[in-house]
């Protein structure tokens, strides 16, 4: 399955495990992956797809801003 640039993904491991997250990018065997807080769309960080659950929910990274990240972010979990 090939993971691609705004689908929500959860962390299964490391100092955000549990947290949900975006996909920012995928190249070369890794994701990146940003919340807009501790980690911003600007600077992701790089995670192991072993690492991650995706969801089948996407958002569209296009013009999307780290307070609007975090929003979405925050009704997804709340759905959840």
């Amino acid at each position: 399955m090939e993971i691609k640039p705004g689908l929500i993904v959860r962390s299964l491991a490391g100092r955000d495990k549990g947290k949900f997250l975006m996909v920012v990018r995928s190249e070369g065997g890794f994701v990146w992956v940003a919340d807009g807080k501790e980690r911003k769309i600007a600077s992701p960080k790089k995670k192991n797809p072993r690492h991650i659950a995706v969801t089948k929910t996407a958002l569209e990274p296009e013009g999307l801003t780290d307070k609007g990240l975090r929003a979405a972010l925050r009704a997804y979990t709340e759905k959840s």
